[in-house]
């Protein structure tokens, strides 16, 4: 079986690291990139199975790329994750749409949480 692919896209490295580390040994096979340009250029690569998305990345924002994600039917279907420090200040209703599926509190959440939350986005 082949393992499906996950995107990373973390502007901290150290952070972006631990989670792929987490989905690999989960799995999945996991790339990272540092901000939404580089994420764009990777989806037409990898073809990601599902993204996990900072929201408060450096340069273009996160809202940005999955507007540009949602403006394409073969990107518009690949799930979102958020994964971010303003958890609380974002409601799954008002980001659905953007193809967000699921939003974890980086404050908070454990590493397993982010494969918990991966599974079921991939059922």
């Amino acid at each position: 079986m082949n393992k499906q692919h996950v995107l990373i896209v973390e502007d901290d490295p150290w952070l972006a690291e631990q989670h792929a580390r987490v989905l690999s040994r989960a799995g999945y096979e996991p790339t990272i990139t540092p901000h939404a340009l580089a994420a764009i250029q990777a989806i037409d690569i990898v073809e990601p199975a599902a993204i996990i998305l900072d929201v408060l990345l450096t340069g273009s924002t996160a809202f940005a790329l999955m507007h540009e994600l949602q403006s394409y039917t073969d990107t518009a279907r690949i799930p979102i994750i958020l994964c971010t420090n303003i958890a609380e200040e974002l409601e799954l209703e008002v980001v659905a749409p953007y193809g967000v599926r699921r939003i974890l509190d980086k404050t908070s959440m454990e590493p397993s949480d982010l494969v918990t939350a991966l599974r079921s986005v991939l059922v």
